[in-house]
């Protein structure tokens, strides 16, 4: 299993937009320069990562995005659903058509996969992404 770029960015964004938690708001820009994102891929993540409650929105003078919550209340999991949605491994689980539908023994499993998954990356806290490399958790 392998994330997208976008997947991946979004939490190169979040962890840097998290290193900013209690000096303020940051922009877009900001976050582009210090992550090497181009600017219009972090426009768009933020624009994601808003939408789905993660970061939010401040508009005119010292405007830019903040958190929505505190780092430590925000996971791996909530980062990666907000852009890529619901963490599966298979579409058969989201109801999809299945050309082994009819006898795959595996299906009723998926469910569990899925939430071990889930559960693992809901474990890992953007405080933890957001620290210097080499900085004990």
């Amino acid at each position: 299993m392998r994330l997208s770029s976008m997947a991946d960015y979004a939490v190169v964004t979040m962890s840097a937009a998290a290193r900013h938690c209690g000096g303020g708001r940051v922009s877009a820009t900001q976050l582009a320069a210090e992550t090497g994102l181009p600017a219009p891929t972090v426009q768009k993540l933020v624009s994601k990562l808003s939408a789905a409650g993660l970061i939010k929105s401040v508009r005119g003078a010292g405007g830019g995005f903040k958190l929505a919550r505190p780092a430590a209340a925000i996971t791996l999991a909530d980062i990666v659903e907000a852009v890529e949605g619901p963490i599966a491994l298979t579409s058969c689980v989201e109801g999809q058509d299945c050309s082994l539908d009819s006898c795959c023994s595996v299906r009723a499993h998926w469910p569990v996969v899925n939430e071990a998954l889930r559960g693992a990356l809901a474990g890992v806290p953007l405080t933890r992404l957001a620290q210097p490399q080499g900085v004990p958790a």
